[in-house]
């Protein structure tokens, strides 16, 4: 049977037959033991668990019976972040839920046979609030235990009105011709860089970027009194959200809608992607299915889309022109040149970075970036072949946010690049770098994460800003301006920092 995913907000009434099926299904699992393995809190566990988070915010008692210690290694804190297997992973994390809430309602009167998640598609007009059945602590009949309610959600203002504002979230990873990015300061690319298993890997990938990590934290947000997060805004506790589902089968939909470019957007060849990380001698991406089955699955099974049990009811592509097409027409590129795309240059080396580590407090914060002359005129030749007889690709260039810490997930900064002192960013939107979310951020910090407390690193496509400053003639500064807007003023008890802030272009 093919399952049909399909947009909550077209199925025609705010507690239309799919949602109301998923409640029911949510309130059985939530009913069972945090041991059991088909229970709501046992896969949330799978996605990640910090222990005295989930005490704080009452999602564990010391009455609950925790699962073996077999079960906790098998099935405990396996998300995929900051990897290249972020898309694949969640892709049969979804698989699974649908199959656990399938058998906990198919004993129930009338229960449907093809019931498939709903997804979250806050870019269409019109869709951006949370949809009602989740707003609401009632069933429709006024029964107040709706299960997809939960209290620990805030919203963008941190307020309790949960939405997910348009203009702080985009599309731009579509875009990205390669799956596979860099780690070392060039694109990130649409999937994310080369890892092994990565439960919070440092480097995110354009998808998972944006808009993934931005709408957990925007509908989380944090409690304006304890500055606890809202459950989306952290990843050991945003699998406990009802919501979650919908926004990660929306991003899910997403890597289908960037595929359906073929001749560019491919997903890795590479058998150490395909075979997961289980081939190298890692963890294997296994779930718990009814019955007291599991399931063993690859990146491969995940990526042949076509033999899985499931498809979307749109996987249309936003309308827009290319980016690398509008570039280079930008550039003066030869109509010929246009119509024949450029490989995408690889050779990452970094043309400048600031002096000094950042402490990121209150409403504004800034520093400059000296650039290296020399490798910045291997910039602007590069741009100004474009316009030749003899077109080569030009070189792509990003702005690094590295060795990001802090406490709180739900901060979010808008980055502007070559904003002089006195000009306010919110007139100047054309120097507007990008927006980064810190989901994950608190669990990078720790000094007992996998990665040393080393942070996140946010890397941000400045292009379109340094082709600006060639065709302004700009581009021979010394140094550019760098600032970061956070959507809240940030307090000093996030203790958010920043170890550099540099720059790096991609080419030949």
């Amino acid at each position: 049977m093919a399952f049909v995913r399909r947009n909550v907000w077209e199925l025609g009434g705010d507690w239309a037959e799919p949602i109301l099926w998923y409640a029911r299904g949510v309130k059985a699992m939530r009913a069972r033991a945090l041991a059991d393995p088909v229970g709501w809190r046992f896969y949330g566990a799978i996605h990640g668990i910090d222990q005295d988070l989930w005490r704080q915010l009452g999602y564990l008692t010391n009455g609950d019976r925790m699962p073996s210690a077999a079960d906790q290694r098998i099935y405990w804190n396996q998300c995929q972040h900051g990897s290249w297997y972020f898309e694949p992973w969640h892709r049969g994390y979804l698989i699974a839920l649908e199959t656990i809430i399938r058998d906990a309602i198919k004993d129930l009167p009338n229960a449907p046979a093809d019931w498939a998640l709903s997804y979250w598609n806050y870019f269409k007009p019109g869709q951006a609030a949370l949809p009602p059945a989740f707003a609401s602590p009632n069933w429709p009949d006024g029964n107040g235990d709706n299960p997809l309610f939960v209290s620990q959600r805030y919203g963008p203002n941190n307020d309790d009105n949960v939405f997910v504002p348009v203009d702080q979230i985009d599309e731009n990873a579509l875009g990205d011709p390669d799956f596979i990015g860099a780690a070392n300061g060039g694109s990130p690319g649409f999937g994310g860089p080369r890892t092994r298993f990565s439960h919070g890997g440092s480097v995110h990938g354009g998808i998972e970027t944006q808009p993934h990590d931005w709408v957990h934290g925007l509908v989380g947000g944090s409690d304006p009194e304890t500055n606890l997060p809202g459950l989306m805004s952290d990843p050991d506790t945003a699998g406990l959200d009802p919501i979650f589902w919908l926004h990660h089968a929306n991003i899910d939909r997403l890597w289908q809608v960037w595929r359906t470019n073929p001749a560019s957007h491919q997903d890795p060849p590479d058998a150490d992607w395909k075979d997961g990380p289980a081939a190298t001698g890692g963890r294997r991406f296994v779930l718990p299915l009814p019955g007291g089955t599991s399931w063993t699955y690859t990146p491969a099974q995940m990526s042949d889309f076509a033999s899985l049990s499931y498809t979307y009811d749109d996987t249309s592509a936003p309308a827009a022109v290319p980016q690398a097409v509008a570039r280079l027409e930008l550039l003066g590129a030869a109509t010929a040149a246009r119509t024949a795309p450029m490989a995408t240059p690889r050779n990452v080396e970094l043309l400048g970075a600031n002096t000094q580590s950042l402490r990121v407090v209150g409403a504004d914060t800034r520093t400059s970036v000296a650039l290296d002359q020399s490798v910045r005129e291997k910039v602007a030749n590069s741009l100004r072949a474009v316009a030749t007889a003899q077109p080569a690709a030009p070189d792509r260039v990003f702005l690094n946010l590295e060795n990001v810490r802090g406490k709180n997930d739900a901060t979010a900064f808008r980055v502007y690049v070559g904003l002089a002192d006195n000009e306010d960013p919110a007139t100047h939107p054309e120097k507007l770098a990008g927006k980064i979310a810190l989901f994950g951020v608190r669990k990078a910090s720790l000094p007992n994460d996998e990665h040393a407390g080393n942070g996140l690193t946010f890397v941000l496509e400045i292009t379109h800003l340094i082709d600006a400053m060639h065709l302004a003639g700009s581009l021979n500064t010394p140094n550019i301006s760098v600032r970061l807007v956070p959507t809240h003023p940030v307090p000093e008890a996030a203790e958010v920092s920043i170890g550099r802030v540099s720059v790096f272009r991609q080419g030949r």
